[in-house]
C-alpha cells in the first residue's frame, strides 16, 4: 500500500499541475483541481503510513484548497457559463440584437474571410466612458502563450457570427498586422491598411 501511494500520489499531482497549468478552459481546470484533490488525499495516506505528521497536515490542508478549486471551476463557473449560453439562446429568437456573454472573448478562436482559424482572442480593450471595445488582442501562433505573437485589430473590423469571431473583409492576413509588445498594448489598434504598409 505505502509502496503504491508512493507512486500513485506524485502521479497524480503531475498530470493535475500539466491540467491547470494549460489553460484550457475552465472544465480542464477544475477537473486538474480534482485530480489535485485526488494526489493530496494520496499524499496525506503516505504521511499516516510513514509517520510523516507534516506531510499529513499539509496535504488535509491542500486538499480542502483542491475542493474548492473543484467548486470554483466545476461548480460555479459552469454555472456561470450555462447562464451565459441561455442568454444567448434567449437572444436567438428574441427580435433584437444576438448577445454573447463578454466571457467568451477570452480564448474564441478567430477565423479569416475563409473560415480558416487565424489566431485566438485574449483580451479585449474597452472605452471607459462609452462601454464600447475599442479593439481585440489576438495571439497568433505559440502554444499556451509561448512563442505567440501579439495583435491588436480594431473591433470594427471584427465581426461576432453564431458566438465565433471572424475577421472582416480587408483585413488582411493576420501576420502581417504590427506586433504589439505584451506588456505594452497601444491606445489604439492599427487599422487593415497596416498589413498592406
Amino acid at each position: 500500500m505505502q509502496d503504491s501511494l508512493g507512486w500513485a500520489a506524485p502521479i497524480a499531482t503531475t498530470i493535475a499541475a500539466v491540467m491547470t497549468a494549460a489553460s484550457l478552459g475552465p472544465r480542464v481546470t477544475g477537473w486538474g483541481f480534482a485530480v489535485f484533490a485526488i494526489g493530496s488525499v494520496g499524499w496525506t495516506g503516505y504521511g499516516l503510513l510513514t509517520g510523516q505528521m507534516n506531510l499529513v497536515w499539509q496535504n488535509l490542508f491542500l486538499t480542502a484548497v483542491n475542493l474548492f478549486g473543484v467548486w470554483r471551476w466545476l461548480g460555479r463557473r459552469t454555472r456561470l457559463e450555462r447562464g451565459g449560453r441561455s442568454a444567448w439562446a434567449a437572444s436567438r429568437i428574441d427580435p433584437g440584437e444576438d448577445l454573447m456573454p463578454a466571457s467568451w472573448l477570452i480564448e474564441t478562436p478567430v477565423r479569416d474571410r475563409a473560415g480558416e482559424p487565424v489566431g485566438q482572442c485574449i483580451d479585449a480593450v474597452i472605452e471607459c466612458g462609452s462601454g464600447r471595445i475599442r479593439y481585440a488582442v489576438l495571439s497568433c501562433s505559440g502554444v499556451s502563450g509561448t512563442g505567440e505573437t501579439l495583435h491588436a485589430v480594431d473591433w470594427r473590423h471584427i465581426r461576432i457570427d453564431g458566438g465565433r469571431l471572424h475577421l472582416a473583409p480587408g483585413v488582411g492576413r493576420i501576420d502581417d498586422l504590427p506586433v504589439i509588445p505584451t506588456e505594452s498594448w497601444p491606445a489604439r489598434a492599427a487599422g487593415p491598411d497596416a498589413s498592406r504598409a
